[in-house]
């Protein structure tokens, strides 16, 4: 099961960000079709956010048909958006590598976060991905 985490200095809305987090929770086969997403009231006792922000990240999930919720059961993933490419779990691993030693190198989360960002600009510019 997905835990949420919420960074109030981010900028970005509270439900986005569960909105996000359970997309990159799809795409790295953290979440598979029929998995539960955590209740309502497990999200606001470990993020202290407004119920309502919750309800309103489902939703936006039921929208994008990424989730679905049965009433009185919980809301459950409804899609995979997994790579089906082994060479995803290659290029994991080369990540993860490769991140392991930028912290050694002693660079600061803020750099590494602006290099890969700089990065998938360069990379993905109007491609629409």
């Amino acid at each position: 099961m997905i835990e949420f985490r919420i960074d109030r200095r981010s900028g970005v809305a509270a439900y986005q960000q569960l909105v996000n987090q359970t997309k990159h929770a799809l795409r790295l086969g953290l979440l598979r079709p029929g998995d539960q997403l955590p209740t309502v009231k497990e999200v606001v006792t470990t993020t202290s956010i407004n119920p309502n922000t919750v309800l309103k990240a489902y939703r936006e999930l039921e929208r994008e048909g990424l989730a679905e919720g049965r009433r009185g059961v919980g809301t459950f993933v409804s899609v995979s958006a997994a790579p089906a490419q082994p060479e995803a779990d290659q290029l994991r691993a080369e990540l993860a590598g490769w991140m392991r030693r930028a912290r050694q190198d002693g660079l600061d989360r803020e750099y590494v976060e602006a290099l890969v960002k700089a990065e998938l600009d360069l990379h993905y510019e109007g491609d629409g991905r």
